[in-house]
C-alpha cells in the first residue's frame, strides 16, 4: 500500500487501524524526525480506544494503554537505545500478546529483534508540510490493515 495523504487523513487511517485491526499486530513506524510516526501512532491508539494523551514516549521508551474492548496498546519508541539489546529490558520478549496491538517508533534501532509476522510503515516527508507519503508493507503473514481510504493529498 502507497499513499500521499494529508496529516487529517493519516490521522484517520490511524483511527481506523486501532478501530478495524485484529490482535496481535505489531506496526514498525519508520520516518525521520517529524515525519508523522507519533501522529499515527496517537491516531490508532485513540482508534483502539485509549482516551486522553497519547505522549511519544522518547524518554519513557514504553508506555502502555487499556482500552475498553480489551485491547491492550504498547507504544515504544526505541531512539533512545544504544544497543539493541537494551529491548529487552522493555519487556520485549512478551510483546505480541493475543489481545495486543504494539506500536514501534524507530525500530531500526532493533532491526534485528523485529517480530515476525509484522506491518512496516514508512512515513516520508513530501517536502510539502501538509502531505506524507506512506507506505505499508506486511512482513511474515499480520493481520490486515484497513485501506488508505480518500482524503489524499
Amino acid at each position: 500500500m502507497d499513499a500521499v495523504l494529508t496529516e487529517e487523513a493519516l490521522e484517520r487511517w490511524g483511527r481506523r487501524i486501532g478501530a478495524e485491526a485484529h490482535t496481535p499486530l505489531v506496526i514498525a513506524l519508520r520516518g525521520d524526525l517529524g515525519a508523522g510516526k507519533s501522529t499515527l501512532a496517537r491516531a490508532v491508539a485513540h482508534g483502539a480506544g485509549v482516551e486522553g494523551d497519547v505522549p511519544s514516549p522518547t524518554f519513557n521508551l514504553v508506555f502502555r494503554y487499556d482500552t475498553p474492548r480489551g485491547v491492550q496498546v504498547q507504544h515504544l519508541d526505541l531512539y533512545r537505545l544504544e544497543d539493541p539489546d537494551e529491548v529487552w529490558e522493555l519487556g520485549w520478549q512478551e510483546l505480541g500478546a493475543p489481545d495486543e496491538l504494539v506500536l514501534i517508533e524507530w525500530p531500526e534501532r532493533a532491526e534485528s529483534l523485529l517480530p515476525t509476522p509484522r506491518w512496516e510503515v514508512a512515513i516520508e516527508d513530501e517536502g510539502d508540510p501538509a502531505s506524507r507519503r506512506v507506505h505499508a508493507r506486511p512482513v511474515g503473514d499480520p493481520p490486515p490493515l484497513p485501506a488508505f481510504d480518500g482524503g489524499g493529498a
